[in-house]
């Protein structure tokens, strides 16, 4: 089930949010476990039971490492925290990464091992991020062991944000898990957000994707660099239009959540970029790979190595495909660079030339990350490049009846909307009746586009 669908709308989170504001308070915990094992069986329900077993061995697995910890037995509590990791990372290498590793071997030595034929569950390379930070937060005595099995069933399988994130850290939520509080303001910002991410996908995603689309095939230069532009914006509102959906939903439940984007296509350097960019995946990966490795603690070439490991890991987090490894070498490449002398002349630079310089390769690294098949890939590189007539008269009449799309999507994603939203909204009654019929006629329209359109996933449901 997917967000962006009349199901769950006008179905699933309808009686969804009746349920869970019909009982108690101490109950409530107990429905949402229930309808977000709902919410994640709806589409394939076999993987429910993968989920269930990943909730019981994080949950014993923190429960011992609780134990053994105040028991000051500290290898026993690092067993239990490594069987934790281990089995976790197990199924996801087991789901996500089998089968890319028996082809590379293959093509490698020339033999002949099969495959398997299994689908990825969704969301696995979140959910499973997700229950290791409890197991690791509990082992450092960042948050308190979760005694109650439902509670913490709740945490791993919460239906706002288990397909595509954010990923939320235990610590980060272990407080509003034992309590927190529901109110209407809450619920008010909690549906603004919602819709504001629901409109992000619908009108503006799914827009970009399909100008994407015609002209992915464009055999001119122009119509190449249009069209990863155009990628670069849908990707983008595709994401974070998620992550807006999820908070949204997170408020409703009373749950608050960490932004996962700030604005990245307004970075002045690459560093700044992965600072605003999917925040939570940079932070998880920060907090449980980069120092535990030792930071930037241990000399400079330590350093680069423990960077090294990072962006690999990034890379091939998101996908079992090459052309993900090298995205992610590909911004450890940049990012050392910028590390070693870059940064300091572009914080020097005018914030034009440093925007101008980020957006060109931010363009280069999604052309990375859009193209699994590297010949493709290298080809669509090459026209970019002149490997084909500058324009024509067909790319001339797209790119002129999609300017005003254009247009909308760079000012989209930028601060400005947001500002004068709030300046609006702060300064009379009359303005915010004005932004609440506004968010009611978004929420009409996206639902009428939705009436007419086929299924549309999000672009990260397969990560």
């Amino acid at each position: 089930m997917v967000f962006s669908s009349l199901e769950f709308l006008f179905l699933y989170l309808a009686a969804s949010m009746i349920i869970y504001f019909a009982v108690p308070l101490k109950w409530r915990n107990a429905v949402l476990l229930a309808v977000s094992l709902v919410f994640y069986g709806w589409g394939e329900p076999v993987y429910v039971f993968l989920m269930i077993g990943t909730i019981l061995i994080d949950y014993l697995c923190g429960y011992l490492t609780d134990k053994y910890k105040k028991a000051g037995r500290i290898k026993a509590a690092r067993a239990a925290l490594i069987a934790a990791i281990v089995s976790n990372l197990l199924l996801l290498g087991f789901f996500k990464y089998w089968n890319f590793l028996i082809d590379n071997v293959n093509a490698l030595l020339g033999v002949s091992i099969k495959t398997v034929t299994v689908d990825l569950p969704i969301g696995i390379s979140f959910y499973t991020f997700q229950a290791l930070s409890y197991v690791i937060d509990v082992y450092r005595e960042d948050a308190k062991v979760q005694k109650n099995p439902v509670s913490f069933g709740a945490y791993v399988t919460l239906f706002p944000q288990l397909i595509a994130g954010p990923i939320v850290r235990y610590q980060d939520v272990d407080d509003q898990l034992r309590e927190r509080e529901h109110s209407l303001v809450m619920m008010s910002s909690g549906v603004r957000t919602f819709i504001c991410g629901f409109a992000k996908k619908v009108l503006l995603a799914n827009s970009a994707g399909a100008v994407w689309e015609t002209f992915r095939a464009s055999d001119t230069v122009m119509g190449s660099w249009l069209g990863i532009i155009f990628f670069s914006f849908q990707i983008y509102f595709d994401f974070s239009g998620y992550s807006d959906m999820a908070i949204g939903l997170g408020k409703m439940l009373g749950f608050t959540f960490r932004e996962n984007f700030y604005y990245p296509y307004t970075s002045t350097s690459i560093t700044d970029f992965w600072r605003r960019w999917h925040i939570s995946l940079g932070t998880w990966f920060r907090e449980y790979v980069y120092i535990p490795l030792g930071g930037n603690r241990r000399g400079r070439a330590r350093t680069y190595f423990n960077i090294f490991v990072v962006w690999f890991l990034t890379g091939l987090w998101h996908g079992a495909s090459w052309n993900f490894i090298l995205w992610g070498l590909y911004y450890c490449l940049i990012l050392v660079i910028e590390k070693l002398f870059l940064l300091k002349a572009l914080n020097k630079a005018p914030k034009a030339v440093a925007r101008i310089y980020s957006l060109v390769l931010i363009l280069f690294g999604w052309w990375l990350f859009v193209f699994d098949d590297m010949g493709a890939g290298l080809a669509f590189l090459a026209k970019m490049f002149g490997a084909a007539p500058f324009t024509s008269a067909a790319v001339n009449l797209d790119a002129l009846s999609n300017l005003l799309l254009l247009a909308v999507l760079a000012i989209a994603s930028t601060p400005l909307p947001k500002k004068i939203y709030y300046k609006l909204y702060e300064k009379s009654a009359a303005a915010r009746w004005v932004g609440t019929a506004l968010a009611v006629a978004a929420l009409f329209v996206c639902t009428a586009y939705l009436v007419n359109s086929s299924y549309n996933p999000f672009l990260y449901f397969r990560f």
